[in-house]
Formats: structure tokens, C-alpha cells, sequence
């Protein structure tokens, strides 16, 4: 498939496989099911390690526990920048300028933490 239209054709074709796929799956899935599936009785309510359910549905989740995510990611992701940058900071062709631009980044992740800790996000109660 040559041309300009050639790499939208294989585009096309791709998508039109994927479909297909999808289509078959679902189509399997309708054919291969029971006809008639058992309602055993309780098998709609909650179920909690075995233990019958005590009490309602709903739980509120501290919003705590959100933060600590947000900021483990965050710095997580934060750090794995610091590996390709250190790998190549040997090179010759590498100089002041490499330096200042990791130290303007990593300053700015030293800003985001003390903020943090500032503003007592960071304290367990």
C-alpha cells in the first residue's frame, strides 16, 4: 500500500480488524451464555470477607489518604526524570548549563515539598 492513501488504508483496515474482533467476542459471548441463568437467593447482596454485612453501603474515605497518593506519584514521577539525566551527565558535550537546569528542577521539587510540610499537608492525625 503505496501512495498517499496507503498508510490511511492500513489505518482502515486496522480498525476495521479491531471491530471485527470485538464483534465476534461479543457475538460468542451471546451465543455461549446460559439461556436462563439461576437467581440463587443472596446473590446480589454484599459480600464482605464471608461475614454477612453490617450496617450501610457507604463509607466516606479521608481525603488524606488522596494526598499521599497525589504527592507519592508526583514525586515518583518527578524522580524517574532524574535517572536519564544522570546516566548522560558524564559527557563532555554536557556542561554549566545541564547542571543549572537540574538545579532550577530539582529546587522547584524543593519548593513543592517544603509548601507541603509548610502547610502541614504532610502530618498524620
Amino acid at each position: 500500500m503505496d501512495g498517499y492513501l496507503g498508510s490511511y488504508a492500513t489505518l482502515g483496515l486496522v480498525l476495521a480488524a479491531g471491530v471485527l474482533l470485538f464483534v465476534a467476542a461479543f457475538g460468542a459471548n451471546r451465543l455461549l451464555r446460559p439461556s436462563n441463568p439461576a437467581e440463587p437467593v443472596g446473590k446480589r447482596i454484599s459480600y464482605e470477607s464471608g461475614i454477612d454485612p453490617v450496617g450501610g453501603d457507604w463509607a466516606q474515605a479521608q481525603i488524606r489518604y488522596y494526598v499521599y497518593a497525589y504527592l507519592y506519584v508526583l514525586f515518583a514521577v518527578e524522580a524517574v526524570f532524574l535517572f536519564p539525566w544522570a546516566v548522560i551527565f558524564d559527557r563532555p558535550e554536557f556542561g554549566g548549563a545541564a547542571i543549572a537546569e537540574m538545579g532550577v528542577f530539582v529546587a522547584v521539587l524543593a519548593l513543592g515539598i517544603l509548601y507541603a510540610w509548610r502547610k502541614r499537608i504532610l502530618t498524620w492525625t
